[in-house]
């Protein structure tokens, strides 16, 4: 991938409108723009708005998600937002232009990243997931007081690696059946839509790949809204990425159910007794793709 001062700047804005926004609104519209994209391909536009909109320095989420969790941190290091962890207050809300330029400076970091990861490693990991991990770990770091993998408050009946009380990601999800049963199904209907994507016409693979993934982020917004609604991206686009090199149904939807407990191991090793956000998503995708895009390099 190469550098592009005009992508740079344009990085700046996202991660910037990223926070203003607050990172799990910005990720909602990642997923409508992925749907955007994948329509547009579809339909045989030849302006990459996937790679330019919806996973580019407009909404992708090493820029603008990232940027928002890093604000956020930011933001609670500063004791102006009660919970670092909180994904979803627009932070444009608080007034304060530091908290936002903050965004801004994480959206450059997650482009520059990505500028340097891609040409290394980019045909075998999917190097945006891993960089909004590594983010959030940077601004946990950098921002946070429990370090990498949390700290269990004192009086705990819950062991470090154990959500529990008031410490889980989202805790209607977090059973294990519970969490498999919904990879399951999220793994069939996203295995489906990337087939008969690649049925349609083969070389939309990367469309293929982000279908399921654009919805599974863009249902997000009743999260947002308060519902007990299931996080599933990890799910969806884990099976996709599968089903993509595989061509098959079941390998793919047994990769959803895969991408859903990886997820829930990341869950409870770095987020369930952090101060700040690190993306249980983000880092089960990073693992999950691994099993897609290593076959494909290597056929």
């Amino acid at each position: 991938m190469d550098f592009s001062w005009l992508t740079l700047g344009a990085a700046f804005g996202g991660g910037l409108f990223g926070a203003a926004m607050g990172g799990l609104p910005a990720f909602v519209f990642t997923g409508l723009t992925v749907l955007i994209g994948v329509a547009l391909a579809l339909a045989g536009v030849e302006y990459d708005f996937l790679g330019n909109v919806a996973f580019g320095p407009v909404f992708g989420p090493h820029i603008s998600f990232a940027g928002g969790a890093a604000a956020a941190a930011y933001a609670y290091w500063r004791n102006e937002l009660e919970d670092g962890a909180d994904i979803v207050t627009p932070l444009a809300g608080l007034a304060t232009a530091d908290v936002l330029l903050v965004g801004g400076v994480f959206g450059v970091g997650g482009y520059l990243l990505q500028v340097l990861l891609t040409p290394l490693v980019g045909s075998y990991l999917d190097v945006i997931a891993f960089i909004v991990f590594i983010s959030d770990l940077i601004a946990r770091l950098i921002f946070g007081k429990t370090g990498p993998f949390g700290k269990v408050p004192e009086n705990s009946s819950h062991g470090l690696f154990t959500p529990g009380e008031n410490s889980a990601w989202v805790e209607f999800q977090q059973g294990w059946l519970q969490s498999g049963v919904i990879g399951l199904g999220t793994g069939l209907f996203s295995s489906y839509i990337a087939i008969t994507i690649l049925q349609f016409n083969p070389d939309l693979g990367g469309a293929a790949t982000v279908a399921g993934f654009g919805i599974s982020a863009a249902t997000l917004v009743f999260l947002a809204l308060g519902l007990d609604f299931p996080v599933t991206h990890h799910m969806t686009i884990s099976a996709a990425y599968v089903a993509v090199a595989t061509n098959n149904l079941l390998l793919g939807t047994l990769a959803g159910i895969a991408g859903a407990l990886v997820g829930e191991v990341f869950s409870r090793v770095f987020y369930v007794h952090g101060d700040t956000h690190v993306d249980p998503p983000a880092g089960a995708i990073a693992v999950m793709s691994l099993f897609g895009l290593i076959p494909l390099a290597l056929a």
